[in-house]
């Protein structure tokens, strides 16, 4: 299993929200480059970003800041938020990403995964599924649909599109455990490249996380910056 730092970006600041809500933001840093080398210190594999910006306004203004981060790690990058046209992908990978997460896009125009992944390469993209009580949220978690996240899962990898992120809006910034039955259920429904998020709150839920089968990767957030989890992170799946 991978591990990725979150680096959730909002006007050039490092944040985190609580359930995706702007209003309950809390600033960690003005450096995301910092913090972008001690996750990789710590033992990252990968890095994920988030345009929070771009998520909510539909514009990045963090595009800068992400290429510096990309140009200051050896790890790869990931960014997602945002990601509707073909044009913010381009721009996304010439500022130096290596995987490009569709959200909103995914969900309204499905159809259109099949030539991003024609054009990009679909092992240069995921699609990141955000849910809450198994429904897909789009535009930054404002909007519920009624599109059941296992299905936008199958259409992904039916596209071409094996990797795949779900997030637990009920539990992302709570610090409160995975919805681990909601991962398990997901990676029964669905073959493809799993990423978990949301809820990572101490170093058992990422070992509890590695006991899934098939489980391909963990995005951990709040309980790096909190403190929480501490230290060498691989350590973390050696001790399983």
């Amino acid at each position: 299993m991978i591990l990725l730092p979150a680096i959730d970006l909002m006007n050039g600041e490092v944040v985190r929200l609580q359930r995706g809500l702007a209003s309950q933001k809390t600033v960690y840093s003005n450096d995301p480059v910092a913090f972008a080398k001690k996750w990789e210190d710590a033992g990252a594999d990968w890095l994920h970003l988030v345009d929070l910006d771009a998520a909510f306004h539909g514009e990045s203004r963090n595009l800068e800041t992400v290429a510096r981060i990309c140009s200051a790690v050896r790890v790869p990058c990931e960014l997602g938020g945002g990601m509707r046209t073909r044009e913010s992908m381009a721009a996304a990978f010439d500022a130096g990403v290596s995987r490009v997460i569709l959200g909103t896009r995914a969900c309204q125009s499905p159809g259109t995964l099949r030539d991003f992944a024609s054009e990009f390469g679909g092992d240069r993209l995921a699609v990141g599924i955000d849910a809450k009580d198994g429904l897909v949220a789009v535009k930054g978690w404002t909007e519920t649909t009624d599109v059941l996240a296992v299905d936008l899962a199958r259409q992904a990898v039916d596209a071409g599109i094996r990797t795949i992120i779900s997030t637990d809006i009920a539990t992302d910034g709570m610090l409160q455990g995975p919805n681990f039955a909601e991962f398990e259920k997901m990676l029964t429904s669905c073959d493809c490249r799993l990423i978990a998020s949301g809820g990572v709150s101490c170093e058992e839920d990422v070992r509890r996380l590695n006991l899934i089968p098939g489980l391909h990767g963990v995005i951990i957030g709040k309980a790096l910056y909190d403190g929480r989890i501490t230290g060498d992170l691989r350590r973390l799946l050696e001790t399983v």
